[in-house]
């Protein structure tokens, strides 16, 4: 059964840092690609970082460029977005998403609210 769990979000103010997680199970973690995207109330779900199956090449668009960072970890099937310099606009549920040519699964999401 494939699961993908996130985990890590909360309250922090404007300015604070977040780490979430993504704990993968039910597939081969390695032939998948991570990516990380955010739904804000009333908007599309956009995509906020992804990095490849081996790790080796990550992208962000320019909003969150600079600011976020994604990392996996191999051993532990655990995907990570750290997130520094939080705005309020990057308040939005967070979901994971695994992928490849043929399949693709999604988490559940996890809340961030920056706000003060």
């Amino acid at each position: 059964q494939v699961q993908l769990v996130e985990s890590g979000g909360g309250l922090v103010q404007p300015g604070g840092s977040l780490r979430l997680s993504c704990a993968a199970s039910g597939f081969i973690f390695s032939s998948y690609a991570m990516s990380w995207y955010r739904q804000a109330p009333g908007k599309e779900r956009e995509l906020v970082a992804t990095i490849t199956s081996a790790g080796i090449s990550t992208n962000y668009p320019d909003s969150v460029k600079g600011r976020f960072t994604i990392s996996r970890d191999s051993a532990k099937k655990t995907v990570y977005l750290e997130m520094n310099s939080l705005k309020p606009e990057d308040t939005a549920a967070y979901y994971c998403k695994a992928h490849n040519r043929y399949f693709a699964y999604w988490g559940q999401g996890t809340q961030v609210t920056v706000s003060s």
